[in-house]
């Protein structure tokens, strides 16, 4: 199968023959001059939506309102929607926008047969650019001076700040995923204009806000990426009980790195690109109980129960951003369990093994690791925890059952709560060792539990 640029290459070449101008334009292109690999690839040309249906009839109008036309990189039948061609290309017609009235789509569009007017509707110079697949040398046409801020590192709109920021709030929130991603700095002026428009960060839609917090996490450059966000003022619209972080002190014989806020950040900066997003969320939530249940006791610092605050707090926080019930049972368990490993060494077999049995407990141990390297810099439990989960053997961690509620019933048992009871001991049994056969169980269970 052609790659996604051969692909878009051969897209640009075809609406070429027939007639029209096409380039390669926005990330992609700044991706390529960067010498980093695009995602994705767009399209942009003077052939109007109908037009580019008639050429690629494989297409799917994913935003034909709007110019937009996905041709997707396998034939065959007509695609049942976009999400089932994750590589297809997108092909968008020139045009400019009118007003934003809902500060996310125009209110009117008009084509345009002039690549310059397109760009102009795009949020940032190094955005706004086209390239030529064809010429040789690969051509860049710049008609917004994309290229010096690409070399001068800089994130900036195209045109007027809070025109580009009103036309979509989310906007202030990319320049900030650009900024961090690229460490490049945001223009003073369109930082001022985030700055002064932050509030209205408020008006875009939850999931959207998740997606790019999310994107921003899990990118590799978390901590500038809540640095900027703290700066703007964008963490105290959003995230309010992340700012509140700053300045909440812990004690220093266990956190001799400083505050709250400096932790948190330590931790964003441990994550690693194309991280699982939920660990990423449990990185940047495991502590946000600690500022409400802070006190000064007579021996230190103390949070207590900050834990159980903690996980209610990220369970709200998660259901605010709409994320999924899985990822918010276990962005919850994260932070729930991130305490835990504190009492591994003491732990009875059977305590161990059930907590090494948490689901996704990879992502548990990586969050104790940067806990710890984020702060006292000890990694004794991490990787005693590390070794007995790569050691024991699944069916320890996991045993069948020995009996059953059905043996139970068999041997003179009345159904009912006790039940569970009974089948926990039993399993303990078994973690532990002591318990490995159906007789040793209901023998067990006659002298520990009289009928």
């Amino acid at each position: 199968m052609a790659s996604a640029r051969e692909h878009a290459t051969a897209i640009v070449r075809t609406l070429r023959e027939h007639g029209h101008q096409a380039y390669l334009v926005g990330g992609c292109v700044r991706d390529l001059l960067l010498g980093r690999e695009p995602a994705d690839y767009d399209v942009a040309t003077d052939a109007l939506p109908d037009r580019v249906m008639q050429i690629f009839p494989h297409t799917w109008a994913v935003g034909a309102q709007f110019g937009v036309v996905l041709v997707p990189m396998e034939k065959g039948e007509q695609p049942p929607g976009p999400t089932e061609y994750p590589n297809a290309i997108e092909v968008a017609t020139f045009r400019s926008d009118g007003l934003y009235t809902d500060g996310r789509h125009p209110n009117e569009v008009r084509y345009t047969r002039d690549p310059r007017e397109d760009v102009q509707r795009r949020d940032f110079t190094i955005n706004g650019l086209l390239l030529d697949p064809l010429a040789s040398g690969d051509q860049v046409l710049d008609y917004v001076g994309g290229r010096a801020d690409l070399e001068r590192r800089v994130v900036r709109t195209i045109g007027p700040p809070e025109r580009r920021f009103d036309e979509d709030k989310l906007r202030m929130l990319r320049a900030v995923r650009f900024a961090a991603r690229f460490q490049y700095e945001i223009d003073g002026v369109t930082f001022d204009a985030i700055r002064r428009l932050a509030p209205a960060i408020r008006q875009v839609s939850r999931e959207r806000v998740r997606d790019e917090l999310t994107k921003m996490l899990t990118e590799g450059r978390a901590r500038r990426a809540f640095e900027l966000l703290d700066a703007s003022g964008l963490v105290h619209e959003l995230l309010p009980e992340i700012e509140k972080m700053k300045g909440v002190a812990q004690p220093p014989q266990f956190h001799p790195e400083g505050d709250v806020w400096v932790h948190t950040l330590l931790l964003l900066e441990g994550l690693t690109p194309g991280c699982s997003r939920t660990l990423a969320w449990g990185a940047l939530l495991h502590d946000v109980g600690k500022p409400s249940t802070f006190r000064v006791a007579p021996d230190r610092i103390r949070f207590d129960g900050h834990v159980e605050v903690g996980t209610r707090m990220a369970e709200e926080i998660a259901q605010r951003l709409r994320m999924s019930n899985d990822d918010t049972g276990q962005i919850a368990a994260l932070v729930a369990n991130h305490l835990r490993f504190a009492d591994v060494l003491k732990m009875k077999q059977s305590t161990l093994k059930r907590f090494l049995r948490l689901d996704r407990f990879e992502e548990h141990l990586e969050l104790h690791r940067l806990d710890c390297l984020a702060s006292h810099g000890d990694l004794t439990l991490y990787d005693f925890s590390r070794k007995q989960f790569e050691e024991t053997p699944a069916e320890q961690i996991h045993p069948r059952p020995l009996i059953t509620g059905d043996d139970l019933i068999a041997v003179g048992y009345q159904p009912g709560p006790r039940f569970k009871e009974i089948l926990s001991a039993v399993e303990d049994g078994q973690l532990e060792g002591t318990l490995t056969t159906r007789d040793q169980a209901l023998s067990f269970v006659a002298g520990s539990f009289p009928r």
